[in-house]
């Protein structure tokens, strides 16, 4: 079994840091449904702002708020207003890797979905892998490699 990334929530805003709360990272349905997160799962938070990285757990907020609070100890690693990354991840066997699509949302400033995207992993008849993002019209975006390196 393999750890492979399920959904992603990439570049929301953190909205609030609440130390009283005793735990975890309250989130709007909406994203949590389109990103494929589910209450009480446990996800991995990465802050683009200063590079923590914590492990939590969901809590659903009010559908249409747009809200990525931090509670309890997470709050600690997260102000208002920094962009964090949060990535639920699943099991599988090396075999259904290619059956997987993770939905992966990106954000503004408000916390507005701006784009819709997939991560695909395909297998040639060789048995090499390649890696796509896919927008929602499923062209083929870029993906950040090493170009003229030797």
């Amino acid at each position: 079994m393999r750890k492979i990334v399920a959904g992603k929530l990439h570049g929301i805003h953190v909205t609030e840091a609440n130390l009283d709360y005793h735990g975890s990272i309250t989130l709007d349905p909406d994203h949590c449904e389109e990103a494929g997160m589910l209450p009480m799962e446990f996800v991995e938070i990465w802050n683009k702002n200063s590079g923590a990285r914590i492990s939590t757990y969901v809590i659903l907020g009010e559908r249409g708020s747009r809200c990525c609070i931090l509670n309890g100890a997470a709050a600690r690693t997260c102000q208002p207003g920094d962009q964090v990354i949060i990535c639920n991840s699943v099991y599988v066997h090396e075999r259904e890797l290619t059956a997987l699509k993770p939905r992966v949302l990106t954000f503004d400033k408000d916390n507005r979905i701006v784009d819709r995207l997939t991560y695909s992993v395909e297998r040639d008849a060789g048995g090499d892998y390649s890696f796509s993002i896919l927008n929602e019209s499923n062209d083929v975006l870029c993906v950040p490699a090493l170009v003229g390196r030797s």
